[in-house]
């Protein structure tokens, strides 16, 4: 591989859950470096990142905010990422092109599961993290900030399956955080507000304590290297650099995970994660090494660029633009990428672009108008490689049937939905035929009430939004024989059409079956398509008012005219005689029943059985979820008719994260109480 590098690039994720302090971290980040002369805050609107009018609206993230800092000859290109488990599929596509992520978390060790899908990603992926405890400042009870540490590290434990290097230790004066020490350096420092933190001295308690944490420090991080080891059991103290060596090649290889702290609004611990950034984060070099399609890649074209696709966005002025990784090579205005001309290379910072004139291996930077590209996809403009991996798709969980308010909208509708589902890949939508329903499907009800949001804003196309119908069905209990004839004379020649069906009931999923057992031509075969015909046209609505399945029907006999006999009339006669024998078969309601596996952390399972248990689910059991900590996995079958708000209650029982797949299994009879009000809601 001897495409050119840039080792001065780091690319960096800032991820975490929901109210976690990302957007906040990021502004700080921009204001210490001096890339903006003034933080905004998120609740006065006016951060870098949240930069759309759909997440400050919400004060929350909604989708990737890309922004730039240069720091020590290092350029920094910082993503800052959805918090909600909504918007999780963002995080995951741009995780897919960073050096390391940033895990911003709360010191509440009651919160830690909400991380937990985040650290199995990056730990599933080997992709390089380390974790920013935030508001250490909102410490309640007696508990100080040494304590809060330890039990947050504690916590951190059971959902991260990399063993944890806490690189710092806090200081306190009463309730108040006013330093760290640095357990590489052996330093400590106090901080303050809008200005470096600087050296000061330990006291004996401290320094105490600083060794026992260091010995902890040290010993972890010796775990990946003999030498270091050897030197600890020889009671030899190691030297810094060799620390930071090692702390710089385990984290790069995803071994530990480093542990930061501080009060991202008031810029406290963001120097020294910056300075960690600069000297541990991984190169672009060692991030390409780990991803094996591209260190085994030997381009034909030592020049050909390689990049991959890790965001779409459709803006209002200059229409499409590709967020990209550029893997290998160098990318210029006016570029070929995968048929594709560039129209445009651009720096984002929040809702500005930057106009450049090249990019190299290495940076993250926008395209523009490359119209066939969508997320995730691999670009280049030699031979084509086997693509990337990307990360996977969610499978929705929520969904609406949708519909233009103005008839004259609804030519552009399906337009401003493959623009919507491009921009946001955990977005689909499907025309239903049987309901005659626009089916928008997504993550949970935030999520598409943002993509809606998105169309009256961007696409000035106002939506209205329902429930989808749940798509029942009806069949019989009994069996009958019926006839029907159809006679119809009005000048000329008449209509005469004479049939005799049985009708059957079928065994649950066989759906439908015609036959006929007609002798000695009493119905002429040329007739016969046209009952056939007649009976599925009555199928489509029953004495319910829903289509009609599992039932078997059989021509048995029947009469014709030689003149006014003709299909159309053996298509009548037919009708006619469903329409009388169906009133007779006991018809029952049958609706649609899911299997459905529910993932949620163990402390929640025996509320997600009693979630299951409410909804007339039937729990087959559950088990250990496999691959994941203290997780299991409920396997039920639920009726579609309790599927719509399953997603919300399940988040509110399990802080936001349980989530669940589902597939159809069978129909099944509706309990009789509950036939009424579905009939007379259809």
């Amino acid at each position: 591989m001897n495409s050119k590098q840039t080792s001065s690039t780091r690319n960096i994720a800032l991820v975490g859950s929901y109210l976690s302090g990302k957007t906040t971290l990021l502004e700080s980040l921009l204001f210490v470096t001096k890339t903006i002369s003034r933080k905004g805050k998120v609740t006065d609107k006016n951060t870098v990142g949240d930069s759309s009018t759909e997440a400050r609206d919400r004060s929350m993230s909604v989708e990737v905010n890309v922004a730039s800092i240069d720091y020590e000859g290092i350029h920094f290109n910082l993503i800052d990422c959805p918090g909600s488990v909504e918007f999780l599929q963002e995080t995951y596509h741009a995780l897919m092109g960073v050096d390391l992520a940033i895990v911003v978390c709360e010191p509440n060790g009651d919160r830690v599961n909400t991380i937990a899908p985040l650290l199995k990603f990056l730990d599933d992926w080997k992709i390089p993290h380390l974790i920013f405890i935030n508001k250490m400042d909102r410490l309640t009870g007696d508990t100080n900030h040494a304590q809060a540490l330890r039990s947050q590290l504690a916590a951190l434990k059971t959902v991260s399956s990399r063993p944890l290097v806490a690189q710092q230790y806090p200081i306190s004066s009463g309730n108040d955080l006013i330093g760290f020490i640095d357990l590489v350096t052996e330093q400590a420092y106090q901080y303050h507000v809008n200005a470096a933190p600087d050296a000061i001295a330990l006291s004996e308690e401290l320094a105490a304590q600083e060794q026992v944490e260091r010995e902890a420090m040290l010993e972890t991080i010796a775990d990946f290297d003999d030498h270091l080891l050897e030197e600890l059991l020889t009671e030899i103290k190691p030297s810094q650099a060799e620390v930071l060596a090692d702390l710089q090649k385990e984290l790069s290889e995803d071994q530990i995970v480093p542990v930061f702290f501080g009060v991202a609004e008031q810029d406290f611990g963001v120097r020294p994660l910056l300075k960690a950034l600069v000297i541990e984060s991984p190169q672009p070099e060692a991030t390409i090494a780990h991803r094996q399609q591209l260190a085994s890649y030997v381009p034909t074209d030592a020049a050909a660029p390689v990049a991959q696709v890790l965001k779409t966005y459709y803006t209002p002025q200059g229409g499409k633009l590709s967020l990209v990784r550029l893997w290998l090579g160098k990318l210029t205005d006016g570029t070929v990428l995968n048929g594709s001309r560039i129209g445009g290379l651009y720096r984002l910072m929040g809702g500005q672009q930057q106009p450049i004139t090249s990019a190299e291996a290495g940076d993250i930077v926008a395209v523009a108008r490359l119209e066939g590209a969508k997320t995730g996809d691999t670009l280049t403009t030699g031979q084509n490689i086997e693509p990337l991996a990307i990360a996977n798709s969610l499978e929705p969980v929520f969904a609406w049937a949708i519909a233009a308010e103005k008839r004259n909208d609804e030519v552009k509708l399906s337009n401003v939905l493959n623009k919507l589902c491009e921009e946001d890949p955990a977005l689909r939508w499907e025309q239903r035929t049987e309901t005659h329903e626009i089916v928008l499907l997504g993550q949970g009800e935030i999520h598409l009430q943002v993509a809606l949001d998105r169309m009256r804003r961007k696409y000035n196309l106002p939506i209205s939004q329902h429930a989808p119908q749940i798509l029942y069905k009806e069949t019989i209990r009994k069996s009958t024989n019926s006839h029907g004839r159809y006679k119809h004379q009005s000048g000329g020649h008449g209509q005469f059409g004479d049939v005799y069906l049985d009708i059957q009931p079928l065994p649950r999923g066989e759906g439908f079956k015609f036959a006929e057992t007609i002798v000695g031509g009493v119905v002429p075969r040329q007739y016969i398509a046209g009952v056939e015909t007649g009976v599925r046209e009555y199928l489509h609505k029953g004495i319910l008012g829903f289509p009609i399945v599992d039932i078997a029907v059989t021509l048995t006999n029947g009469s014709y005219h030689s003149v006014d006999s003709s299909e159309q009339a053996f298509k009548q006669a037919a009708r006619l005689a469903m329409q009388e024998g169906m009133a007779t078969c006991e018809p029952i309601l049958l609706e649609p029943i899911n299997l459905v596996e529910i993932s949620i952390p163990t402390e929640y399972t025996s509320s997600a059985l009693r979630l299951v248990s409410g909804r007339r689910g039937q729990i087959l059991g559950y088990e250990s979820k496999a691959g994941w900590q203290r997780w299991d996995k409920v396997s039920a079958y639920i009726p579609e008719m309790e599927m719509q708000s399953l997603i919300l209650e399940l988040r509110s029982q399990t802080m936001g994260v349980g989530f669940f797949s589902k597939t159809f299994d069978r129909l099944q009879e509706v309990p009789e109480k509950l036939v009424s009000q579905v009939v007379s809601a259809s």
